[in-house]
């Protein structure tokens, strides 16, 4: 049996029309127990039922027979086929579960409704996703926006006193004058005044609808390791009709997720409002907008608040989201006229999001830095 005809026949699910004529072995039967208990219960009356010692089983089995990668998507597929959603409140089940970004946001959206005998069992899922997320991110996130302070803390017309001299020499060694043994400068560079304590500051303005919920763990994570350097003050902000500050629990990921209320409407112009309202030196303050834009408030006062801001000096961008899944759905006339206010909007996946907090801290044309990405802008600027 060729590998091309057995899988045809797991897909087709081995009906007498799918044509492979195709039998399988043991495991290939097993496999496909599975997948039709997912994908085939609508046609053959198959699925998990309300049991959930069985739905335990069906998450063990996928696990055995499946990479890490499928069984994510599969998981993901069963939240909405099979109601797995209400199970998950059952400990003896979430124990079972392969964690990842898409069930902590299934379970902050479920966060109200989780009893306390899940509680500790939610929380320990949410912990091992945060840590491996702060594996895989926080060393280059603390590299990139570090070295972006401190080339924004540099000065290329220095007083004689703040000459850097190492760097200085290294940028000039193409000048070295090998008669007179020694390096003509052609330009200084120097450390700049000494910097304020806190001489950037980083806010993460988070949309919890339910749309936005693997961004928001996302910019979680990021809040806290962003919080841990010294030179930068972070702000997080979680907004629907309501405005949260989290700033307080943003050293703890897990306690910050489950302070986020994922789920009802969307008052973007009130969170920038409060964004606006604990800004102090706008030149040196970056706002990050995590939202699709869909606003349920009042739109042109949003667009009025966004011009203000842009004016005072802060950095404002808007990420459509902050995650691995591709291409999302967003009000395509609001991130136009955001556009045209100086305001990009695109997004944006974890990997790069260092890298763009950094040309953000420059002040680097950041529609500019989204093309040499090949990010695609929501919308352009509009052009006189």
């Amino acid at each position: 049996m060729s590998d091309r005809l057995r899988r045809w026949r797991l897909i087709l699910g081995g009906d007498d029309a799918d044509g492979t004529g195709t039998e399988l072995s043991d495991v290939d039967l097993k496999r496909d127990d599975t997948l039709e208990a997912l994908y085939g219960s609508e046609k053959r009356g198959g699925g998990l039922g309300a049991s959930s010692p069985r739905v335990a089983r069906w998450l063990g089995d996928i696990r055995g027979y499946f990479p890490a990668s499928v069984v994510r998507v599969m998981q993901r597929d069963a939240m909405d086929r099979l109601g797995l959603r209400q199970l998950l409140l059952e400990p003896e089940l979430l124990e079972s579960v392969q964690p990842d970004v898409h069930l902590v946001g299934t379970l902050l959206s479920l966060n109200q409704a989780i009893p306390e005998r899940s509680r500790e069992t939610a929380r320990a899922v949410v912990r091992q996703v945060v840590a491996e997320l702060e594996r895989r991110l926080a060393q280059r996130t603390r590299q990139a926006v570090t070295g972006a302070l401190h080339r924004a803390g540099r000065t290329r017309r220095p007083r004689a006193a703040d000459i850097d001299w190492n760097r200085t020499i290294l940028a000039n060694l193409r000048h070295y004058q090998p008669e007179h043994r020694t390096v003509v400068p052609d330009r200084l560079v120097g450390y700049g005044r000494r910097l304020p304590q806190v001489s950037r500051e980083v806010v993460l303005c988070l949309d919890q609808s339910g749309s936005m919920a693997a961004s928001v763990v996302y910019a979680g994570v990021f809040g806290a390791v962003l919080a841990s350097i010294r030179s930068l003050r972070t702000r997080v902000i979680a907004f629907d009709t309501s405005v949260a500050d989290l700033t307080d629990a943003v050293s703890d990921p897990v306690e910050l997720l489950f302070g986020v209320q994922l789920g009802g409407g969307t008052d973007i112009n009130a969170a920038l409002a409060y964004c606006q309202s604990r800004v102090s030196d706008p030149r040196n303050t970056i706002v990050v907008l995590v939202s699709d834009l869909y606003e349920g408030g009042d739109r042109a006062e949003l667009l009025r608040r966004a011009r203000a801001m842009v004016a005072s000096g802060v950095r404002l961008v808007c990420l459509l989201a902050l995650s691995d899944d591709g291409a999302p759905a967003y009000d395509h006339d609001t991130a136009a006229e955001l556009a045209a206010l100086g305001v990009p909007a695109f997004a944006c996946t974890p990997e790069l999001f260092p890298e763009l907090l950094a040309a953000a801290i420059q002040r680097d044309d950041l529609a500019a830095w989204a093309g040499d990405h090949d990010i695609p802008l929501a919308a352009q600027p509009a052009q006189d």
